[in-house]
């Protein structure tokens, strides 16, 4: 069924006990999932120096997130309003009606300093919803009037209906679009990404946003430990990655904040729970992993990366992506 075809139906708002940002929300129902259209008071949010993005601030049109990844750290902000992080951040889509009004008033502040923006951090700005409400062409436009540099951060393929809108906001602001692959294993995808498209369709995404001018490269985020950080995985998606035209490539290890750790543990627990005690000795310090660790992975990727020439490589069109040899995750 075509998504502007769903039949919407407002419902009450949050109940008494909601925090004060979904006071007032209009909630409406979609097919299996619930909007909470709410007016944000402020709209730009300090980035964790720990996430590995580039950009200090960030901007989430959409809190919540119908990818449904499980080792999501935007879960922590369903946590945070009151939310749950686990089934609700997947069903329960909150809404920054007037995301792009805020920004723009944000952006002309004397204060703002004119630093990078993220785009998409709290949920993907291109998940299905936003078919509907349309607010990543209004915050496109603001980022290019205000000519302030900008990553949208993405997985879906619904980025292309503004590859125009991005391609001249990049080249007044000095922009890109950053997607999403953390690993080219459609088996593993079908588990820990259920509602995301396939690696292949993102492969193919990066050199579609190339063709069309709009500057793209790729966050290998997150890598699973045990899960999706063999050599032999590494080896394969940095080779893809480079094949798809990406202009770079940002290794980024799994991050679990509180509301992203307990749910991801417990899917882990129950899929794979002697992985449990080497995930309990590597995030014992906190929401990331063990630091020696963390370095050692990504120093395999930046090695790989530069042994494949990732940003130098013409577009190709993607050939089969392979399988994990490393745990069968079904």
């Amino acid at each position: 069924m075509r998504w502007d075809a769903l039949p919407l139906v407002e419902a009450a708002a949050p109940g008494p006990v909601a925090p004060r940002a979904l006071r007032g929300a209009v909630v409406r129902e979609g097919a299996g999932v619930s909007f909470l259209e709410v007016q944000a008071r402020t709209v730009l949010e300090r980035v964790p120096a720990e996430s590995g993005l580039a950009e200090g601030w960030g901007v989430s049109p959409y809190r919540g997130c119908e990818n449904a990844c499980r080792y999501c750290s935007g879960r922590a902000g369903h946590r945070r309003l009151g939310l749950d992080p686990g089934a609700g951040f997947e069903t329960r889509i909150v809404v920054r009606a007037n995301a792009a009004q805020r920004l723009r008033v944000e952006l002309a502040a004397p204060r703002w300093s004119g630093a990078g923006v993220a785009v998409g951090v709290g949920g993907d700005c291109y998940q299905p919803g936003e078919e509907r409400y349309r607010l990543m062409p209004q915050i496109l436009a603001v980022l290019r009037d205000a000519a302030n540099p900008f990553t949208v951060y993405t997985k879906r393929p619904l980025v292309l209906r503004d590859a125009e809108r991005l391609a001249e906001a990049a080249a007044v602001a000095g922009g890109r679009v950053a997607i999403s692959i953390a690993f080219v294993d459609e088996q593993v995808r079908r588990v820990v990404e259920p509602g995301a498209p396939s690696p292949q369709r993102r492969l193919e995404l990066v050199g579609e946003l190339v063709a069309r001018g709009v500057p793209c490269a790729v966050t290998m985020a997150p890598i699973l430990p045990c899960l999706t950080d063999s050599a032999d995985q590494l080896e394969a998606t940095v080779r893809r990655v480079a094949a798809s035209g990406a202009s770079g490539l940002v290794p980024v290890v799994l991050r679990l904040p509180p509301g992203s750790r307990e749910w991801f543990l417990a899917w882990l627990g129950e899929r794979h729970p002697r992985l449990v005690p080497r995930y309990e000795e590597l995030y014992a310090g906190g929401a990331d992993a063990e630091r020696v660790y963390r370095e050692r992975i990504i120093g395999q990727v930046r090695q790989l990366a530069a042994a494949f020439g990732v940003g130098r490589a013409a577009p190709e069109v993607p050939a089969p992506c392979p399988r994990s040899h490393q745990l069968a995750l079904v």
